[in-house]
Formats: C-alpha cells, sequence, structure tokens
C-alpha cells in the first residue's frame, strides 16, 4: 500500500515554498523583463538571489553539492507549491532545462567536470542548456541525429545544426549530443560532449518566436561551426548518449508534470474567484451549471493527476525500472492539465484571453507542455509497441528491452 500522507516536514517545506513564491516572486509576474521569449538573466539573477536568501535555492539538488537531496516523492510536493507561480521554479532554480541538466551532470560527471561545469549551476551562477533536438534530425526519434563530430585522435571537430533549445542565449554550461563518427582512434556513436558556452564554434542564431514565455531567454536556434574539443570533454562514454538522454528525461518529464500542476491548480483557483463574483442572469455564474461542471471537472482532472505523480513518484523512489512509467504519466498528465487551463479561460470569458489575468500566461505555456519531452503521440506510440510485445504487465520491465523511446527535450 503506498502512503501518501505528508512528514510535518515535508508538508512545512511546502508551505513554505508557496509562501515565497506568493509574496516574492508572483510581483514579478508584470516585470518587463518578462519578455516574449521569457524571462531575461537580470530578471532571472534577481529572483534567484531572493531564493537564496530564503534558502530555497536549488533544494532538489544532491546532498553533497548543498541541496537536500528530495526523493521523488518529496520532489513531487515541493515543485507543484513552486509551480504556483511559473516564475516560481526559475527563482528557486529548479525549472527546465536546468533541473533536469544538472540531475544528469550529478550522474556522470567526473570531479573535475562537476566542479567546473555542475556546481556553479546549482549554486546559482550560470545556467545550462541540453543541446539534442535537430530541425531535420533528433527529436523524438534519436536515431536522426545528424550532427557530427570527427575524432582525430586529440580532438573532436564538431558540425551541425541544433533548434528549439531551450536557454541557449547566455547559457555557460552546454551538453552537446553529437554522433562520433567511425575512427581509427576509439569507438563511434552517439556520444556526450560538455563545454563552455562562449566556446568558439558554438553560434546562436536567432531566438525563436514562440506561444511559451516561461523559460528563460527562450529556444535558439544553434550552429556548430567547426566546433573543437578536446578529449576531456566527454561527458561520459563515446556512444552512450542516448542511455544517458533517457536517464534525464525519465525523471524531468515527472518534475515537469510536478511544476505545471502547480500552475493549473493557480488559474482553477482564479476561475473558482472569478465564478463566485462575477454573476449573470441573477447570480454567480458559478451557479449556472455549465460553469459548475466545468470547475468540477478541472478538480476531478487536477486531482487524478496528482494522484498518478505520487504513483509514478513512488514507484521511481523504490526503483522500479519501469521505463514507460513515465510515459504513461506525462502523456496523461499533459493533456489533463491542459484541459484544465482551457476550461479556466472558457470560465473567466473575455478577460480570459486578456493578461488580466496569469491564467492567459498558463494556458499559452501549458500548450507547449503537450510537445516538450515527448509529444502525447510519441508517448502512446512507445506505449503501444511495448503493450504488443508484452502485454499489459510491462511497465515494470527493465529498460535494456531494445525500443525507441520518446526523447524530446523541446525545454532543454
Amino acid at each position: 500500500m503506498i502512503d501518501f500522507s505528508l512528514t510535518p516536514d515535508l508538508a512545512a517545506l511546502a508551505q513554505r515554498v508557496r509562501a515565497f513564491v506568493t509574496d516574492e516572486i508572483i510581483p514579478y509576474e508584470r516585470d518587463p523583463r518578462l519578455t516574449q521569449h521569457g524571462p531575461n538573466d537580470s530578471l532571472r539573477q534577481e529572483m534567484v538571489e531572493k531564493a537564496r536568501t530564503a534558502g530555497l535555492l536549488t533544494i532538489q539538488a544532491p546532498k553533497r553539492f548543498g541541496g537536500m537531496g528530495l526523493t521523488h516523492c518529496e520532489a513531487a510536493v515541493v515543485l507543484e507549491a513552486a509551480g504556483w507561480s511559473t516564475l516560481g521554479p526559475v527563482a528557486m532554480n529548479c525549472a527546465a532545462p536546468d533541473e533536469g541538466n544538472m540531475f544528469i551532470l550529478s550522474k556522470i560527471t567526473n570531479d573535475a567536470q562537476a566542479e567546473r561545469f555542475l556546481r556553479p549551476c546549482i549554486e546559482g551562477h550560470r545556467r545550462s542548456v541540453f543541446a539534442m533536438t535537430e530541425p531535420d534530425g533528433a527529436g523524438s526519434d534519436p536515431a536522426q541525429l545528424k550532427t557530427e563530430a570527427v575524432f582525430d585522435g586529440e580532438t573532436y571537430t564538431i558540425n551541425g545544426l541544433k533548434w528549439l533549445i531551450t536557454g541557449a542565449n547566455g547559457a555557460r554550461t552546454w551538453i552537446i549530443m553529437a554522433r562520433v563518427m567511425p575512427n581509427a582512434h576509439g569507438p563511434d556513436g552517439p556520444t556526450l560532449f560538455l563545454c563552455e558556452g562562449d566556446t568558439p564554434g558554438i553560434e546562436i542564431e536567432r531566438v525563436m518566436n514562440s506561444m511559451d514565455r516561461n523559460y528563460v531567454e527562450g529556444h535558439g536556434v544553434v550552429r556548430f561551426n567547426n566546433l573543437r574539443l578536446p578529449k576531456d570533454a566527454l561527458l561520459g562514454e563515446v556512444g552512450q548518449a542516448f542511455r544517458y538522454a533517457q536517464m534525464r528525461l525519465a525523471p524531468a518529464r515527472m518534475t515537469h508534470c510536478m511544476r505545471w500542476l502547480g500552475a493549473a491548480s493557480r488559474a482553477q483557483a482564479i476561475a473558482i474567484d472569478h465564478a463566485r463574483t462575477r454573476t449573470a442572469f441573477g447570480k454567480p455564474i458559478g451557479e449556472h451549471q455549465g460553469v459548475s461542471f466545468m470547475l468540477a471537472e478541472n478538480e476531478i482532472d487536477l486531482k487524478v493527476s496528482r494522484l498518478l505523480i505520487w504513483q509514478t513518484a513512488w514507484l521511481m523512489d523504490q526503483g522500479v525500472k519501469g521505463r514507460h512509467e513515465s510515459s504513461i504519466a506525462k502523456a496523461e498528465i499533459s493533456e489533463r492539465l491542459f484541459r484544465v487551463t482551457d476550461r479556466c479561460v472558457q470560465v473567466l470569458g473575455g478577460i480570459g484571453v486578456t493578461d488580466e489575468t496569469v491564467v492567459e500566461m498558463i494556458y499559452r505555456d501549458m500548450r507547449a507542455f503537450r510537445l516538450y519531452d515527448g509529444p502525447t503521440e510519441v508517448h502512446k506510440y512507445a506505449i503501444g509497441r511495448q503493450l504488443m510485445r508484452f502485454g499489459s504487465e510491462f511497465t515494470a520491465t527493465p529498460a535494456a528491452d531494445g525500443l525507441p523511446l520518446p526523447l524530446v527535450p523541446a525545454a532543454g
């Protein structure tokens, strides 16, 4: 039996996070530094310092790097509280793509790499990117990776084009996926590299205009033009990029769900308040069945999403290796939470499509949630293939079945 009760300490931490976001961060939602391309670095750094002062910066990090080392279940509670504002996770340094990048770096960096590239991220002094997605290559199907790394025995020369690289503009810790070409000096295959963002050969061509604006500095188009990296820029082992990417993306799908549950809950609270005070045909609109049913459906979706998050987090904490537990959760929760915000816009009526409330921004950002870290349809495709192969009990099987998985980090 799964015990979903909160310890007093965890409940107090969640309340503390919620109060911090409400009192210190929500006022920034009207800040002009929250641009079309998301919060800029100036706004991010100002909010990060507030979280640092409050003792709430990067609390999800491993204890050896100064964090609280939260379990997945503990993170579910805390990140939901942080997500009450879409800027909350940015302030607390637990937003995508940095949260997922810090997770994977803590798993596979060597000591020197951790000190140079990871610790400054955890301390909030720099941002990171995960450069995988390509316009005509790697995405939901990473086997189409086209960025190439040519090795001459001492140096890797990388050429290729990436896009939807979240936070590329101004980021200093770069994780790059490229295919090491066959060579006479060692192994080949899809590989991760680690380097500084100002390394010659990294060219940020533009920042894409997108409907979402909750990620710092938006989503960039990046060209690697004879990017030369030394052997010690390897992150992990040559040829293991897909395995490392899955190691990163499975928990990242869940932390996305946790944060967006908080945002959807905020939208619901705003819609309920409006339904209580806005009148039509002689009574508050919330007393009309059409509106009350939408609010009730929202509450059902929020409840089901929270239970699915907690169940999946509990399985992950127990070490269950079913690769599609997070796929099932992400596919279902992203659809449910989008429906919640869509209904909230409907309840709010005309003001729901304006910036009079934050619901309009949550709605636009939530639409993107159905796509990044794997579109719903790709998750269903992968789940369906597993069902055909193993039947309905496949979810706790080992992760070595050799089937492709959705690896789209369009927020990373």
